[in-house]
C-alpha cells in the first residue's frame, strides 16, 4: 500500500509517475470506453502519448475491464477484471504510460491497484461509501465522477469520506448534470466550486454530450458538442482533461457518439492547451479570475 497524504490544501497537487497532478499544467486522461482488444489499447495509448509529449502535456491512458452500468443487457461490458487488468499491465509496460481505471464494487479496488495509477470511481456510483473507502484505502489517486443528479458543493461528502478513508489524494470530475430526460448540461461554475473543496478538477469532454438510453438500449450523444465544452472549461481552469477516442467511433462497442476519432485528437488537445496557457498566464501576471 502506498504511503497516504493526509494534508489538505486548496492548492493540492499529487505526483504520478514523472510529473505532477494540479501543479499548473495540463494532464490529459485519455483512451477507448473500454478495452475491446490489447491492440486497440495498444494503437490508442501509442498515438495519445505521442501527441501529448509533442505538447509538453502530460498522460493517462484510460480504459475500461467492465462497462458494468451498460443500458442494455446485451451490450457489450469489455474482457472483464482477470482478462482486462492484464491487458493494462501489457499497455503499461510496452508503452511506460500510468493507468486509469474504474471499478463497481468494493472488492475490485485491490487488483485494480496492482496494476493502475488512479482508480476511477463512475458517477452513478460516487455516493456509495462502502466503494470510496475500498479505493482510498489502496492509497491511490482516485478521479471520482460527479453524479449527474449532485451539486458540485455535495460532492464535499464524497471527498470527506475518501479524506476519513486516510486518503487525501482526490480529484473530482465534471460530467455533466441531468437536465431533463436523455439530456446532459454542463455548469462551468461546477469546476470552481469543486476546486474550492481542496481538489484538483477533472473536466469529462465526451460523458458530458451523452444523451443517456436515449437510443432506445443504448445512449446516444453528439461528439461535436465535446471541443466547444472543452475550451469553455479549460477558460474556467481544470487541471485534467478526460477524453474517450477510437480511431473508428462509429464502429466502436461502447460510447461511439460521444467518443472522439483518434485522428482528430492533435487539434482537439491544440486548441484546449491554447486556452489553458493563455489563463495559466493570466495567472501569472496576478489576475483573480
Amino acid at each position: 500500500m502506498e504511503k497516504l497524504c493526509l494534508h489538505f490544501d486548496s492548492r493540492a497537487d499529487y505526483d504520478i509517475g514523472n510529473f505532477s497532478i494540479g501543479d499548473g499544467g495540463l494532464t490529459l486522461m485519455a483512451g477507448p470506453c473500454s478495452l475491446e482488444s490489447l491492440e486497440l489499447g495498444i494503437e490508442v495509448a501509442r498515438t495519445l502519448s505521442g501527441l501529448c509529449a509533442a505538447r509538453g502535456i502530460s498522460y493517462i491512458f484510460k480504459a475500461s475491464f467492465d462497462k458494468a452500468n451498460r443500458t442494455s443487457m446485451s451490450s457489450w461490458r469489455g474482457p472483464g477484471i482477470e482478462k482486462g487488468l492484464e491487458q493494462l499491465a501489457q499497455i503499461k509496460k510496452e508503452l511506460d504510460v500510468p493507468l486509469v481505471t474504474d471499478i463497481h464494487e468494493p472488492w475490485q479496488a485491490e487488483p485494480a491497484a496492482e496494476v493502475v495509477d488512479v482508480i476511477q470511481i463512475p458517477a452513478f456510483l460516487c455516493r456509495q461509501t462502502d466503494l470510496l473507502t475500498a479505493a482510498a484505502r489502496t492509497g491511490k489517486i482516485l478521479n471520482v465522477k460527479k453524479a449527474q443528479f449532485l451539486a458540485p458543493e455535495d460532492m464535499t461528502n464524497v471527498v470527506d469520506k475518501c479524506r476519513e478513508a486516510g486518503n487525501a489524494r482526490v480529484l473530482l470530475c465534471e460530467r455533466g448534470t441531468a437536465a431533463g430526460y436523455h439530456q446532459l448540461a454542463v455548469d462551468m461554475r461546477s469546476l470552481v466550486t469543486m476546486r474550492a473543496l481542496g481538489c484538483p478538477v477533472v473536466f469529462d469532454a465526451t460523458h458530458s454530450v451523452q444523451r443517456p438510453g436515449a437510443l432506445k438500449g443504448a445512449s446516444g450523444g453528439d461528439r461535436t458538442m465535446a471541443l466547444p465544452l472543452a475550451r469553455a472549461a479549460a477558460a474556467v481552469g481544470i487541471d485534467v482533461l478526460f477524453v474517450e477516442t477510437h480511431p473508428c467511433p462509429d464502429q466502436a462497442k461502447s460510447d461511439g457518439p460521444n467518443m472522439i476519432s483518434l485522428h482528430k485528437m492533435g487539434n482537439f488537445l491544440d486548441q484546449v492547451l491554447a486556452i489553458h496557457r493563455v489563463r495559466a498566464g493570466l495567472n501569472l501576471a496576478g489576475s483573480d479570475a
